[in-house]
């Protein structure tokens, strides 16, 4: 799991059909006291977090097709939770 904060949002009028009623996320992975770690990536969302949220995301595969509930989707990063305090 990766710990990371929502920096923006992807527009696309043309998607997977996989992709329909998905928000599609730009996520800064972030250390535990909240610097930046590593290079941004896109997630899925199905937590309805947005711009600013501290989440978690699964970023593998197989689990990942799980929380959709999709055995053969191209998915690999999906956000599962919306963090509200990281105690260190």
């Amino acid at each position: 799991m990766i710990l990371g904060k929502i920096v923006g949002t992807v527009v696309s009028t043309m998607k997977l059909k996989i992709y329909e009623g998905y928000k599609i996320l730009v996520v800064q992975p972030i250390q535990p006291d909240g610097r930046s770690k590593g290079s941004t990536f896109l997630a899925i969302d199905t937590v309805q977090a947005g711009p600013g949220d501290t989440v978690i995301v699964i970023d593998e595969g197989n689990s990942a097709r799980q929380i959709i509930d999709n055995k053969t989707a191209p998915v690999r990063s999906v956000i599962a939770g919306v963090v509200d305090e990281v105690n260190i």
